[in-house]
């Protein structure tokens, strides 16, 4: 699958980027049909700790899914918005099958 990352404040460095698109492999084998997926990330200049964005939208046939998090780093939140996209794509999968029974 295809990745388009997008790095707001920061330059992503590769290790990133290798796991990123390592855990959006992995939500693939949920749903096989997945187009293209966006990634947003974005460090916030706040004072909170928890200022690290991640938004990933993923293109499936005849929808698109976005989940967006905001954690202390960006391993965790790719990490939770990974396992989101995960139970929405199951989700998709289930309704599909009872929508062709």
């Amino acid at each position: 699958m295809k990745v388009n990352t997008q790095s707001v404040n920061f330059n992503a460095n590769s290790e990133l980027i290798n796991f990123l698109q390592n855990r959006l492999n992995k939500v693939e084998t949920f749903y096989s049909k997945v187009i293209s997926s966006d990634v947003y990330m974005k460090v916030e200049n706040t004072s909170s700790k928890e200022n690290k964005i991640v938004e990933i939208k993923i293109t499936v046939p005849k929808d698109k899914f976005v989940v967006k998090k905001q954690c202390k780093s960006f391993e965790e939140a790719v990490d939770s918005a990974c396992s989101s996209l995960e139970r929405r794509l199951i989700k998709q999968k289930q309704k599909i099958r009872l929508q062709a029974s």
